[in-house]
């Protein structure tokens, strides 16, 4: 063990939740995040495809004209399309902090363990064989098919002799990926229904509408509260599962409560924006560096930030190349990928 995590356990023993815990600079990020992220919406409505004034925005939101082209478009189009990005990374970050935090993994994401991939395979099933399958169902096919992917990959990640490491879960999150994402494809082309899935596969919340919304919120909401009840037995979690045992905390019952939470957040972004990864990944460890260990500021700012970060990557997947947008996968994915290269070089100079 190292000299800093003995430091973080010997800390955690006297004080666990004040220990590294940065209250001033959670409540700058909150505070800051929210007017940010106001601002991103006011852009996100006013720029795209066709430009408008943020005038025709305030009256479109406050004042609503149905005869008016401008208003439809951004009550119909883009105002779904903003909220149901702020939502969706919300619940991916939320998920990727709850993650990290239970099983002391840094590279833990839910589009690195095969819960996204689970999720897709699981669509892709459903768009095959139960074509114009209500949202709703939609949904619940997401939490069981992440179910499903998160437990293959711990599976298979625990039969690996030494037992489960964090390189080797992602190395067995990426195993099962391939193959889900492989049988997935193989489904389309079979049903031909290669272009639904290639849009999901693209990912983008640019097919939002608000009845998507009006079925994602109320579990969205749920489970973040959730997770912020949870979030000081999680902090004990991440300081050592035997530190939070001595400390009175169930940490069976802790896990399993978390790991639901986990599949309700990324069972509902999945079903909305696609295979959008590393967002869970890079938000948290910013929100750790910005504000400490304790999880009761990780949680509420990792959702703030994690919001902004899909917000304006949206709004820039569609200024990089007008008329047409850029997957927001691929935006994300270009900050993504070498944060986790440099993660996993860390872990492994570590071990």
């Amino acid at each position: 063990m190292s000299q800093h995590a003995q430091s973080i356990q010997k800390g955690a023993t006297t004080n666990p939740v004040k220990f590294r815990s940065r209250p001033w600079a959670a409540t700058l990020i909150l505070t800051s995040g929210i007017l940010a992220l106001i601002l991103g919406m006011f852009l996100s409505v006013s720029f795209g495809a066709a430009d408008i004034h943020f005038a025709v925005v305030w009256d479109a939101i406050f004042h609503f004209n149905p005869d008016l082209t401008q208003h439809q478009i951004i009550q119909e189009i883009r105002l779904p399309r903003l909220l149901g990005g702020a939502m969706v990374g919300a619940s991916f970050a939320v998920a990727g902090a709850i993650m990290q935090g239970m099983t002391r993994n840094p590279l833990a994401d839910s589009g690195l363990l095969g819960l996204n991939a689970g999720a897709g395979f699981v669509l892709a099933l459903c768009f095959a064989f139960f074509p114009g399958l209500p949202f709703m169902y939609l949904i619940l096919y997401s939490f069981l098919g992440a179910g499903v992917g998160a437990g293959l990959v711990y599976g298979i990640g625990s039969l690996a002799k030494g037992g489960l490491t964090p390189v080797r879960l992602v190395l067995a999150g990426a195993a099962l990926s391939a193959l889900l994402s492989a049988l997935s494809e193989g489904i389309a082309l079979y049903f031909k229904i290669g272009q639904d899935l290639a849009f999901w596969y693209a990912g983008g919340v640019a097919g939002t509408k608000w009845f998507q919304l009006k079925i994602m919120f109320p579990w969205i909401l749920v489970a973040i509260l959730g997770a912020i009840a949870l979030s000081r037995s999680i902090t004990m979690l991440s300081l050592g599962e035997d530190i939070a045992k001595g400390l009175g905390q169930r940490t069976v019952l802790v896990k399993f409560l978390g790991m639901i939470i986990v599949l309700i957040l990324a069972g509902s972004a999945v079903s909305v924006v696609g295979a959008v990864g590393f967002v869970g990944l890079i938000i948290p460890h910013l929100t750790r560096y910005l504000v400490g260990v304790d999880y009761r500021w990780i949680i509420p700012c990792s959702a703030v930030l994690g919001s902004l970060l899909v917000v304006f990557a949206d709004l820039a997947a569609r200024m990089v190349n007008p008329p047409f947008e850029t997957p927001l996968g691929a935006l994300i994915a270009l900050i993504g990928v070498p944060f986790f290269l440099y993660l996993a070089r860390k872990e492994r100079r570590e071990m």
